[in-house]
C-alpha cells in the first residue's frame, strides 16, 4: 500500500457513495458502491489470505482511490451501474459472474409500458439499465421507487380490470384509464432519470412542476409533486444493500481474527457448531450448524438423536463429537477448520476427549453464554 492510498483511506467518509480504484496511469480499473465508503474501501486492504486470485490482482494494481458521496444507498446502487456501463473498467468485467447479471427493462414505447427484469438485453427499442451484479438490492430499490413513481408489472397480457397494486398506489391502472398514458410516461421518464444517477436534477424538475401547478391553482397535482419530493428525499434512510455489506465486513474481520487466534494458515472456510437440547431430560438431541466462509449453510445443518439416556450435557457432547468424527461421517462431510461447542470448560473438555480419541486435531472453542465466557483449545 503506497502513501497516497494510506492518506486517502484516512480521508474516506462514512457516507454512502461510489468508489474508483485507479492504476499507476490514473486509469479507472474498478468501480464499486458502498453504504459506508470508509468501511468498504478499507476492506480491500485487509491482510486477508481469503481473497480470490482476481481480487488479489486488483488490489496489487490499485495505485490511487477516488470516490463520489451520494445521498442514499439507492443512489449508490444506480450510479455504480451507470458509471460501470460508461467506463467499462477492466476489473469489473473480470470479477463479475455473467450468470448472475440482471438488467432492468422498460418498454417505454409500447402501448402499455411495464418494468421487468432480464438477463440479456435485446435490440427491441426498450430501455435497459444495468448490468447489476446482485438482483436483490435492485428489487428492494424498485419497490421503494414504485411507491413514488407507480409503474406496471403486466407484460404482454393486460388484465381487463385494475389490479390490487393499483388500489395500493403502485400501478397506474392503464387497464381502466385511471392514469393517462402521457402522465404515466412522465413518471417512467422520471424513474429512468433517477436510475441514470440524476437524483438532484430530478428533484429540481419536480419542484419546478410543483410551483407551476400551484401557480395555475392545480393543487391536486401540486400535492402529488410535493409528496414525490418528500419521498425522494426520504430515500436516504432506506436500506437496500448495507445489511449484506455490513455482514461481509464483520464476517471478514471475524474470520481473520479466528485465523490469527488459532495460527491457521488460511481463513477458516468451514466452521461447525454443536448444541445439546432436551425436554425435561428426555428426547435429547444434538444440533450441528455449519458456516461456510462465515455464512450459515442451512442445507448442511444436521440433528443427532442421542443414544446416551438422561440429561448429561458432558456425555452428550462427547457422544455427538465422537459420532460426527466417525469414519463414515468424515467421508460424508468435510472436516471443519474450527469446532464451536455450546458450553464452558466441562463441555469443551468432553468434546476434546472425543476428538482426541478419533485422532483429529481440529481446534475447538467453548462458548458459555450464561457466564459470557469463551474457552479456547488450541491443539
Amino acid at each position: 500500500m503506497n502513501q497516497v492510498i494510506k492518506e486517502k483511506l484516512a480521508l474516506l467518509p462514512t457516507k454512502p457513495g461510489v468508489y474508483f480504484h485507479k492504476d499507476n496511469q490514473a486509469n479507472i480499473i474498478y468501480i464499486g458502491k458502498a453504504a459506508n465508503l470508509k468501511n468498504r474501501v478499507k476492506q480491500y486492504f485487509h491482510s486477508s489470505k481469503s481473497k480470490d486470485l482476481k481480487t488479489a490482482k486488483l488490489v496489487e494494481a490499485i495505485n490511487d482511490i477516488d470516490w463520489i458521496v451520494v445521498d442514499s444507498e439507492i443512489d449508490a446502487l444506480f450510479l455504480e451501474a451507470e458509471l460501470v456501463r460508461r467506463y467499462l473498467p477492466k476489473f469489473n468485467i473480470l470479477l463479475r459472474d455473467d450468470k448472475s447479471l440482471s438488467y432492468i427493462r422498460i418498454n417505454y414505447n409500447d402501448k402499455y409500458p411495464s418494468v421487468s427484469f432480464t438477463r440479456r438485453p435485446l435490440d427491441d427499442r426498450a430501455k435497459y439499465f444495468g448490468p447489476y451484479t446482485s438482483k436483490q438490492p435492485i428489487i428492494k430499490a424498485l419497490k421503494l421507487l414504485r411507491k413514488i413513481f407507480p409503474y406496471s408489472l403486466h407484460g404482454a397480457v393486460i388484465p381487463s380490470r385494475v389490479c390490487l397494486d393499483y388500489h395500493l398506489g403502485l400501478c397506474p391502472g392503464l387497464e381502466e384509464n385511471k392514469t393517462s398514458i402521457d402522465t404515466y410516461r412522465t413518471n417512467l421518464r422520471r424513474l429512468m432519470k433517477f436510475m441514470s444517477g440524476a437524483h438532484h436534477q430530478l428533484i429540481d424538475d419536480i419542484e419546478s412542476d410543483m410551483k407551476k401547478a400551484a401557480k395555475d391553482k392545480d393543487y391536486e397535482n401540486a400535492a402529488i409533486y410535493r409528496n414525490q419530493i418528500v419521498s425522494l428525499k426520504s430515500l436516504s434512510n432506506s436500506i437496500v444493500f448495507s445489511d449484506k455489506e455490513n455482514l461481509e465486513i464483520s464476517k471478514d474481520e471475524a474470520l481473520i481474527g479466528l485465523r490469527e487466534m488459532f495460527n491457521l494458515v488460511d481463513i477458516p472456510k468451514r466452521i461447525e457448531g454443536f448444541d445439546i437440547s432436551h425436554m425435561q431430560g428426555t428426547n435429547t438431541t444434538a444440533s450441528m450448524v455449519v458456516f461456510i466462509n462465515g455464512v450459515p449453510e442451512k442445507k448442511q445443518y444436521r440433528k443427532f438423536n442421542m443414544l446416551l439416556p438422561g440429561n448429561n450435557d458432558f456425555g452428550h457432547i462427547q457422544e455427538v463429537i465422537g459420532r460426527r468424527l466417525s469414519p463414515s461421517n468424515v467421508k460424508r462431510w468435510p472436516l471443519p477448520d474450527i469446532f464451536l461447542i455450546d458450553g464452558g470448560k466441562g463441555q469443551l473438555s468432553s468434546a476434546i476427549k472425543a476428538r482426541n480419541e478419533r485422532g483429529i486435531v481440529t481446534p475447538m472453542i467453548g462458548i458459555a453464554k450464561r457466564e459470557e465466557e469463551i474457552v479456547i483449545d488450541i491443539n
